[in-house]
């Protein structure tokens, strides 16, 4: 099904942009010319939509080298944002492998929406530079699945494919029962023939059901329903079939025969889902709630955390006083031992809440609630064996006071001497002003300007978009956290942006 052996790298690639209207072509003039062989498909590759197979092609067969500098010169000469976005995420689904973890080299596709993130709430001067870094990410990414065996993915064995009627029930069958070759033709089946709605409402689900990768699953459903919603529908069909790849993944043997320790809090929640009071929905933003649920995602176990949940909810508390501990409590563990693992939990909060938003579904809104509390105290305790855990509090941290008259600029250098006295300027200044605005902005530059790798925009989008998803009296203390994995003033500048800037003019 996905195996195939991919062409390798071409040396002189020129592939076709796209159309730039029917206006003046004479830019094109200027472009190397297609031949016949470069433009035929490669019968051992998922096809694209025609529109976007050229711009594919491209990114894929120009060398790392060379790639800014072709892209923008099909920019300059008409191509479009959202074709490149579109491209961007279709190469990377049929270039990349989700395996073995979903995450490492396929960030390529895990950090587009989040490029997207940046790109949409910067200036105009700055909105390619996200996208350009993308770009880069990809071919690194791309270079080393090479090396790792070069996988690309095959077209669909259509012969296989169910009906439409025969498409959901196939998928849920084969997704429940693990099984990657029935469910890459369902979900193609599905792709072909349900709305786009009825499909992401399942794999809401499946993308919560266990804790392997970190997270990475919740983030891959939210992030590809969020690009697809930018770049068009009629391009999920590929990306659909990466996802149900990536669910898939699990180690041993079938997870479907045994209780494994990361599918046991979905197993669990099922029951606690239907002790949820009828207007669960509706209830008190209670602070004092939300202090308890803190204390317990410090403590208990992935069950405990889940029946706190159920008991919060049964006392007439508002799920979002529960939220409200649940994103202040990743920022916690970011501040408690800043990494790898801290950092996924808050981009798991902000997948799963995005899924919480976007369900019709009142049986998952429920077990994206509980999944969320039990896969908390997962992260903290896999926290455990990656070196010490220190001891903190972030509802009874300090502001700490602001000492010139560039506050903004003083937090930013700060985050790169002591990340901690950053974290109380930060506290500081965001209770003396309430439009953020330009600190945010600023903390998006750093990220421009110094970022190197995907979790310096995957991180950055995700908690400057969850700033507003906390409640007023905690959304001050939540982004105080992210100093512990923001880019400082002081920090190095990466080449990619002077390289940007002159590609683009």
């Amino acid at each position: 099904m996905f195996g195939s052996s991919r062409r390798r790298f071409l040396q002189n690639a020129a592939v076709a942009g796209a159309a730039a209207g029917l206006g003046d072509l004479s830019f094109l003039t200027n472009l190397k010319p297609v031949s016949a062989a470069e433009a035929a498909p490669n019968p051992q590759l998922v096809r694209l939509q025609p529109e976007i197979e050229p711009i594919v092609r491209l990114l894929e067969d120009t060398p790392r080298e060379k790639l800014l500098e072709e892209v923008a010169g099909r920019i300059r000469g008409g191509l479009s944002y959202r074709d490149v976005l579109a491209a961007l995420l279709l190469a990377g689904v049929r270039n990349v492998q989700p395996r073995p973890e979903v995450g490492f080299k396929f960030h390529a596709v895990l950090v587009v929406n989040s490029a997207h993130l940046a790109s949409l709430a910067s200036p105009d001067a700055h909105r390619w530079l996200p996208i350009f870094w993308a770009l880069d990410y990809f071919k690194d990414a791309q270079a080393q699945d090479v090396r790792e065996g070069d996988w690309s993915m095959r077209p669909v064995d259509e012969a296989s494919v169910p009906s439409a009627s025969q498409a959901r029930a196939a998928f849920s069958q084969a997704m429940d029962q693990w099984d990657v070759s029935k469910a890459d033709v369902a979900v193609a089946g599905l792709a072909r023939t349900a709305g786009v709605n009825e499909i992401f409402e399942l794999l809401f689900r499946y993308g919560a059901r266990d804790f392997r990768s970190i997270g990475h699953k919740a983030i891959f459903v939210a992030n590809s329903l969020r690009t697809l919603n930018v770049i068009g529908y009629h391009y999920a069909e590929p990306v659909l079939r990466s996802l149900a790849y990536a669910l898939q993944l699990h180690e041993g043997d079938n997870p479907a025969n045994r209780d494994g320790e990361p599918d046991l809090p979905w197993r669990h929640n099922i029951e606690r889902a239907r002790k949820f009071r009828a207007n669960w929905l509706e209830g008190q933003l209670d602070s004092g709630a939300t202090t308890e649920m803190l204390a317990s995602l410090r403590q208990g176990n992935q069950d405990e955390t889940a029946e706190k949940v159920v008991e919060l909810v049964n006392r007439q508390i508002a799920p979002q006083a529960i939220w409200d501990a649940m994103f202040v409590g990743a920022g916690e563990l970011l501040v408690r031992q800043p990494g790898i693992v801290a950092l996924h939990a808050v981009t798991t909060s902000n997948a799963l809440r995005y899924a919480w938003d976007t369900t019709d579904s009142d049986d998952t809104r429920r077990m994206i609630l509980l999944q969320n509390a039990s896969f908390l105290s997962m992260f903290r305790q896999a926290m455990s064996g990656r070196g010490s855990v220190k001891e903190f509090k972030l509802d009874e941290m300090q502001p700490t006071s602001l000492e010139g008259s560039q506050p903004v600029q003083e937090i930013f250098v700060d985050v790169s001497r002591d990340k901690m006295k950053a974290a109380g300027k930060m506290l500081s200044y965001l209770q003396s002003h309430p439009d953020p605005k330009e600190l945010i902005d600023a903390a998006r530059v750093l990220i421009f300007l110094k970022g190197n790798n995907a979790h310096d925009y995957k991180f950055s989008s995700a908690v400057l978009e969850d700033y507003q998803n906390v409640s007023a009296a905690w959304r001050g203390r939540y982004l105080a956290s992210s100093v512990f994995n923001l880019r400082g003033a002081e920090g190095d500048d990466n080449a990619l942006v002077q390289r940007t800037r002159a590609a683009l003019g």
